[in-house]
């Protein structure tokens, strides 16, 4: 059966996001709301977030582990990419409303929510090999970090080197400047950025981005 002019369009948009060739959209295309939320409630998002997790295994290898002098990094983004905001976003229209920076504030504060299963496992497995594992988020410091180290410890994200939240030096940055800045400082320190996971193209684009790059797929919004 031949799909839908409909479908085909906003498969064509999911791809065009993952791919990094759209950019700069503000809300998801009411049309393919239905198509969003069919993919990231219906089964496909998991398989791909799996794949991700897969791939990241076979980089590292069946035993592979941490040089012995502890410089040996990953960098992994929180929302959406440890921490799942899907359940905010599903009141939101999977992406359909404008983003509403107070109501995504109360979200976070409730500490509610949960992580996604297959970056749990891969997180863990970074601590078990010896990785410094760093948790590099743009959420602001100063309102949103004690909820965020209270729900990161309570899903499982506990024991990293280091959370690096927005402080008020990076105020105005973009994300990529801001992310950019962070792995600059944590190379002139020392440490080797071995792989660096993330759920936005602005995580993982600019300078210092690491030896692998992994995309965590997200159709629901855009991080310049």
């Amino acid at each position: 059966m031949a799909s839908s002019p409909d479908a085909c369009y906003c498969l064509s948009g999911r791809m065009a996001v993952e791919a990094n060739n759209s950019r700069g959209w503000r809300t998801v295309p009411p049309q393919c709301v239905g198509h969003v939320e069919r993919y990231m409630l219906g089964g496909q998002y998991g398989s791909d977030v799996t794949e991700v997790a897969d791939q990241i295994a076979i980089y590292l290898g069946g035993s592979a582990a941490a040089a012995s002098d502890g410089m040996d990094a990953w960098i992994l983004d929180v929302d959406d990419t440890c921490l799942s905001n899907l359940p905010y976003y599903r009141e939101k229209h999977f992406g359909g409303e404008p983003y509403d920076s107070r109501a995504f504030v109360s979200w976070v504060l409730r500490e509610a929510c949960p992580a996604i299963p297959q970056v749990l496992g891969v997180y863990r497995k970074l601590m078990e090999r010896g990785f410094q594992v760093f948790l590099l988020t743009g959420r602001s410091e100063d309102v949103l970090g004690a909820s965020t180290v209270e729900n990161l410890a309570a899903q499982g994200f506990d024991g990293h080197h280091r959370l690096i939240m927005r402080s008020g030096a990076y105020k105005g940055y973009g994300a990529v400047d801001y992310k950019s800045s962070i792995r600059r400082q944590l190379v002139a320190e020392g440490y080797r950025i071995r792989g660096n996971v993330g759920d936005q193209w602005s995580d993982l684009l600019g300078e210092c981005v690491g030896d692998r790059t992994f995309k965590i797929p997200n159709p629901m919004y855009f991080i310049p």
